[in-house]
């Protein structure tokens, strides 16, 4: 930790690094124009950094440069189970990697606090109209994750550092905002801005508060975790302003939908967004929290909003202690974090955009920046007057309609972490109950809070009840459906719809709505806030005008309107004013974060690995083809593909089928499949993971030709065979062969989750190039963390333009530097030659570094080794 810089705070026994001292004193008058964003990455520059080079990394924030790397320290790494315990899978195996080269194990450690929720291993097979329901889904899911808990039991003994929050107690991003960020924290008598990195890409979340923290993948979360600084260039900072006031009755849900397809629409992927204005200063801070937390949907690495009284009220009501919203006020006051200090800021860019523009709203049916107003769903198509009918005709018939919805779920940190939302979705159930309409029977209903804090304020609002009798009893507090675990359908309802080949889809206050990630029998999804989401599970249907058609009818056959059961903004804000209570926060979070001290259990620095788990395996990165070289020669392509490939088509994450190859290699296993889980929670074992690259049926590898058109599903085409198989059968017969391989992709690549397993599936497959029009920014850092080498279509160029089918061979010429010109050449089998520039989208000169060691991991081995030998 520097010194230069280091002052008294006032008022306090802490300290504190000036950073306008820093950049006024080299850069004088530039102050005042930086962005919030960059006044924090000042500050950890000039606390962190190397002293003889704060001055360069500084001038790259005030003179807005972006030819130099500058290091970012992040406070915190927090992290869901799924992807944390991966990680952790990996630390596991690098302490064996170190072991046997001669290392000591124990010296292996995360060096910056880890803080890892069990969150994502529960799935909903008990819907919310099982009074047990929340009982009886945890009992199966200790029951199936006994090797996974074991493990994680396991790393909070043999790591240091390492803080694990068990199943059952809400979802990582809004327990980190409801408690786990201090906003300023404090470490060796200084004080700080807040900061972490997230094994999720919701973990911008927290930026609500003013806390930088951003998702990234497992494996750059691994590489913070050992104690690497993460290292960027400046990222675009871009002002976004807001302006106008709600219209009655619209939601932070309908917000941050129009908002998403507004700034997909801006080009902002990568982007740092500071929201502000008016209209920002007048947003709850669980407002601003859901429009924070859909950060990736729109493509942004962060979406921040300044600290201010809303910040403020935010941590007392959540039982922040008053020294802690003293330190947190005086600090941003006397840091220059403090909204009213950020008025002269200057972006590059500054976006506007009108929240009295927007109108009630979906997303869908299959992506979240896909925005549906409901009074455009008969325009669209979804619900005209000819297929209303027909959905009428076939009730009345005692038959599912098509359009059915059969999953509608309230989950989700995205809306359950605002109180508005919450007590909007019970109010609506309260005025639904007593004009006496029910749920459709046809309907899984459920509600997964992120916090237990949430059924606290419900109970003392008189709503849980309410919920609970319209079908949205609490199933779980944990992500659920969002992230494909909806669990199992009534086996009679997933009949009818195989039998009768129907369009049945889910309702939910997610994030994701992505294709054949919610459910195998849901074809689509439709993103919507938690009070339409109870709106939609009466309907039954999204053949249906939720605006103008009746909802049912009261005992006098009066029918029932939406308007007539949608609560005023007045009667939410009253009740979530009157029940909302800093007490309900503390009885959760002070038992959950009360430190015991050492419990006194002692394990072993290595791990006994379990050989006939399907959950946890000794990771393979250190063997094998891994542990060659990448020739970058004789490539073929193992898929083509078009724009928008997500990480859910690359590595999925819903429940795993026995027809899959996943699902066989489970029953050769002996795991019965009513236990095969979902793929995410096998993440753990690369034998299972690996057969889930490229799983989602809703694929469309070009190659993928059979009959003249190219087929849907999980396919490639061997070549030079030309056969068609099954992707796993034809991952298998290239490593087989030892083939080196590449995919040919189009615009934005890798969308989605923070999902490790979607660079490291392809790596296991062989996989050593990617050539994309575009890359997501984390699933591109997760590429290049497996040695994965990312390559970029210049303008003009693309798959369609180089008329590739998947026929050729490729090789990759060049030096590989940061953003480099490199060379793609094309042996098409006629025998010709074509030679393609290229851009190398390894962007610092940290991503060469960790590229050229063959990934994170072994760059790492080889460092400790060599300092342990150096030492030696």
């Amino acid at each position: 930790m520097n010194s230069t810089h280091r002052k008294p705070l006032p008022g306090t026994d802490l300290d504190w690094f000036d950073a306008r001292a820093a950049v006024e004193t080299l850069h004088p008058g530039s102050w005042n124009g930086l962005p919030y964003s960059s006044r924090v990455f000042a500050e950890n520059i000039v606390r962190r950094a190397e002293p003889a080079k704060i001055a360069a990394y500084l001038g790259q924030l005030v003179e807005r440069k972006r030819d130099l790397d500058f290091p970012w320290f992040p406070a915190r790494v927090v992290c869901h189970d799924i992807l944390g315990q991966t990680a952790l899978v990996d630390l596991a195996g690098l302490r064996d990697a170190i072991a046997e080269q001669g290392g000591d194990p124990a010296q292996v450690n995360p060096v910056v606090p880890v803080q890892l929720i069990v969150d994502h291993s529960l799935a909903v097979e008990f819907d919310g109209n099982d009074p047990q329901a929340f009982a009886k889904n945890r009992a199966v899911e200790d029951r199936r994750n006994n090797d996974r808990f074991h493990f994680i039991d396991w790393t909070k003994h043999a790591f240091r550092n390492v803080d694990v929050i068990p199943p059952g107690n809400g979802i990582m991003h809004q327990i980190n905002l409801e408690r786990m960020s201090p906003v300023v924290g404090t470490s060796e008598g200084v004080a700080y801005p807040d900061t972490c990195v997230g094994t999720d890409s919701h973990t911008p979340h927290v930026d609500a508060l003013g806390v930088i923290a951003i998702g990234v993948g497992g494996l750059e979360a691994e590489n913070v975790m050992l104690g690497r600084a993460s290292w960027m260039r400046l990222p675009d900072i871009i002002g976004v302003e807001l302006t106008g006031k709600p219209q009655p009755g619209i939601t932070a849900t309908d917000i941050v939908l129009a908002l998403t397809e507004f700034l997909r629409k801006q080009k902002v992927v990568g982007a740092f967004l500071e929201f502000r204005g008016e209209g920002a200063a007048a947003l709850t801070l669980g407002d601003r929290a859901t429009i924070s937390n859909m950060a990736p949907e729109y493509g942004a690495t962060a979406a921040m909003f300044f600290i201010d009284d809303n910040t403020l009220d935010y941590l007392r009501l959540t039982g922040r202690g008053d020294a802690q919203v003293a330190l947190v006020e005086n600090y941003a006051k006397t840091a220059g974090l403090w909204a009213d200090t950020l008025k002269d800021v200057q972006y590059e860019r500054t976006l506007a955009f009108d929240l009295s523009t927007v109108e009630r709203t979906l997303a869908g049916p299959s992506n979240p920046h896909a925005r549906l107003p409901v009074n455009e769903l008969q325009s669209r198509g979804v619900a005209d007057e000819t297929k209303l009918q027909a959905g009428r005709d076939e009730e009345a018939q005692g038959l599912m309609p098509d359009g059915a919805v059969i999953i509608a779920a309230i989950t989700s940190c995205t809306n359950t972490s605002n109180p508005r939302n919450v007590i909007a979705a019970g109010l609506i159930a309260r005025n639904a109950n007593r004009a006496g309409l029910l749920r459709k029977p046809w309907v899984k209903s459920s509600l997964a809070p992120g916090s237990k804090a949430v059924a606290l304020y419900l109970e003392e609002a008189g709503l849980k009840s309410e919920l609970e009798q319209l079908g949205f009893g609490i199933v779980a507090f944990a992500c659920t459906t969002c992230n494909g675990m909806s669990g199992a359908l009534d086996p009679r309802i997933q009949q009818e719809i195989i039998e009768r080949d129907l369009y049945a889809v889910a309702v939910l206050s997610g994030n994701r709505n992505f294709d054949g990630r919610i459910h195998p029998y849901a074809k689509q999804a439709f993103l919507a806030s938690p009070p339409l989401v109870v709106a939609y599970a009466i309907a039954g249907t999204v053949r249906f005008d939720i605006e103008k058609d009746a909802l049912g009818h009261r005992a006098d056959g009066t029918p029932v309107l939406l308007k007539d059961i949608w609560p005023s903004d007045a009667e939410i804000d009253a009740i979530v004013k009157s029940a909302v209570k800093p007490e309900q926060f503390n009885a959760v979070y002070d038992p959950m974060f009360r430190r015991h001290g050492d419990d006194g259990v002692r394990v072993d620095p290595l791990y006994a690995w379990r050989p006939q788990s399907t959950y946890i395996r000794r990771p393979p990165y250190w063997e094998g083809a891994l542990a060659g070289e990448r020739t970058l020669r004789g490539l073929r392509p193992l898929a083509v593909l078009g724009d928008n490939i997500t990480t859910d088509h690359l590595s999925p994450s819903n429940a795993i089928l026995l027809d899959s190859a996943a699902g066989e290699y489970l029953a050769k296993m002996g795991l019965p499949e009513e236990d095969f889980n979902s793929y995410a929670t096998h993440r753990g074992d690369h034998l299972t993971a690996q057969r889930a690259t490229f799983a989602n049926p809703k694929t469309t590898n070009e190659m993928a030709v059979i009959d003249g058109a190219v087929k849907q599903g999980s396919l490639a085409r061997v070549e030079p065979d030309g056969k068609v198989l099954r992707m796993w059968e034809a991952i298998e017969t290239y490593m087989d062969r030892g083939q080196p391989l590449i995919i040919i992709a189009g615009a934005d690549y890798g969308q989605g989750s923070s999902r490790d397993w979607a660079a490291k599936g392809v790596r296991l497959a062989g996989v050593e190039a990617i050539v994309a029009e575009g890359f997501e920014r984390i699933h591109r850092t997760n590429l290049i963390g497996m040695g994965v080498l990312p390559l970029e279509f210049q303008p003009g160029t693309d798959r369609k333009t180089l008329a590739i089918d998947g026929t050729e061979t490729y090789d990759v010429i060049g030096t590989r530097t940061p953003r480099a010109t490199l060379t793609l050449v094309i042996h098409r089998r006629n025998g010709e030659t074509v030679e393609v520039p290229v851009t190398c989208r390894l962007d610092s000169d940290e991503e060469v570094s960790i590229y050229e060691a063959g990934g994170v991991l072994q760059r790492f081995a080889q460092d400790f080794l060599s300092s342990n030998k150096a030492v030696a």
